[in-house]
């Protein structure tokens, strides 16, 4: 006797999958086709936010292993027992003139870009997905001047946004050019400066007006917030140079700069990381000398900037890699080890993960991202572009997803 099909209501169907791991969601896709159609961008935007909702959190650490001289990154493990242990190592065989930077990471996407000054490799990943996406090169033209010969093309700095108006991701990029004489050689004392923009929806570039400031690296790379992308820069010259903010608005283009309130002194005394903290814009202070480091955290609200909070003294660390659950703060040690700082209890957690073979410690950074569903209309990544190495237990558990991983 044939058992009577009960048919299940779409609005549970949806809210079923849109709670489930995205690795789930794909195979479901295979076992029932239809299933494939409840797949809109509105349910798209609701699994990520539900990831959000639930602070789903996955942390990516990007490395360098200076004795293999390559780049590659480690995603940690957010189980409670496991102490953030490396759960796979993935390289990226693609970017074969240079390492990748992550320049942004944005609804679960990471936009890598090659350092390497010429025969630059740019794509982005959805490491969810495993789809991949190499851009083109860009079209813009490159300046020339009358007997002058540019001798570097330096990627300064970028990011990567939503640009929520025109339903939109971004990359925004600087690049300096560096000139010297035709004739004698001798480098000419002015560079120039070109922004570029990449579309995703149109997969093309254009250049952008260069704004009269420049944009300094950040360790923490959290720096945008509702389709608007913020750096520090600084305004005049030494000894009467001021801290400043530059944004850039994804929508409009336009840069617009607003000033630091004096809490901020200039570089020699310390190290300022604009961020986005609890979905405000602050300003985290440090001291520049020293192993033992103290930090001030500022944010913006109306234009009113307030202390959120401090923390005293943390021994024997260098930098700041980004902030975590509960407003724990992860940072890179004197010893080259990971640790994590609670100020709840005061407790510095040294975690089992170190880079002393990294030698590069302005390389060593930290992402955090959700599974994400969005589609970039690339490619699934292949061997060539992205190969994963599972580390310890995780390649026990992760077994029967053989053939998942493999693609």
């Amino acid at each position: 006797m044939q058992m009577p099909r009960f048919a299940v209501p779409e609005a549970l169907v949806t809210e079923i999958l849109s709670k489930l791991p995205v690795k789930s969601v794909i195979r479901f896709n295979c076992v029932c086709k239809y299933w494939c159609s409840f797949q809109t961008p509105r349910f798209i935007s609701k699994h990520y936010h539900n990831n959000i909702k639930n602070n789903s959190l996955i942390p990516l650490l990007q490395r360098f292993d200076g004795n293999a001289d390559l780049a590659f990154f480690s995603q940690l493990s957010v189980v409670k027992d496991e102490n953030f242990l490396v759960k796979q190592n993935i390289h990226f065989p693609f970017f074969i003139h240079d390492s990748p930077y992550v320049w942004g990471a944005r609804h679960g996407l990471f936009c890598l870009h090659s350092s390497c000054m010429e025969d630059t490799e740019v794509a982005i990943w959805n490491p969810s997905t495993r789809e991949f996406k190499i851009l083109p090169p860009s079209s813009v033209q490159r300046p020339t001047y009358p007997g002058l010969t540019c001798d570097l093309v330096v990627f300064d700095c970028g990011a990567f946004e939503f640009d929520f108006k025109a339903d939109d991701y971004k990359f925004i990029r600087f690049v300096t050019f560096l000139f010297v004489d035709s004739e004698c050689g001798i480098e000419s004392p002015d560079d120039v400066t070109q922004v570029e923009l990449y579309s995703l929806k149109c997969d093309s570039w254009k250049e952008i007006p260069s704004p009269n400031y420049r944009p300094f690296n950040s360790y923490l790379n959290n720096n945008c917030l509702d389709g608007i992308c913020y750096w520090q820069t600084a305004m005049g010259n030494s000894p009467d140079e001021k801290v400043m903010i530059l944004s850039f608005d994804m929508a409009n283009e336009k840069f617009s700069v607003s000033p630091i309130l004096e809490f901020v002194p200039f570089f020699s005394k310390t190290n300022s990381e604009v961020l986005v903290f609890n979905g405000s814009v602050g300003v985290l202070v440090y001291s520049v000398e020293g192993i033992d480091k103290s930090f001030d955290l500022w944010v913006v609200n109306g234009g009113v900037w307030t202390k959120q909070f401090s923390i005293e003294s943390i021994p024997g660390v260098v930098n700041p890699l980004g902030f975590w659950k509960n407003d724990e703060l992860f940072l890179l040690n004197t010893n080259y080890e990971v640790v994590l700082f609670d100020p709840s209890t005061q407790e510095l957690k040294v975690l089992g993960i170190n880079t002393y073979l990294d030698h590069h410690r302005e390389y060593v950074s930290l992402f955090f991202y959700a599974e994400s569903l969005v589609s970039i209309n690339g490619i699934q990544e292949h061997k060539d572009h992205i190969i994963h190495q599972l580390v310890g237990d995780a390649s026990n558990i992760d077994q029967v997803d053989t053939k998942y991983d493999d693609g």
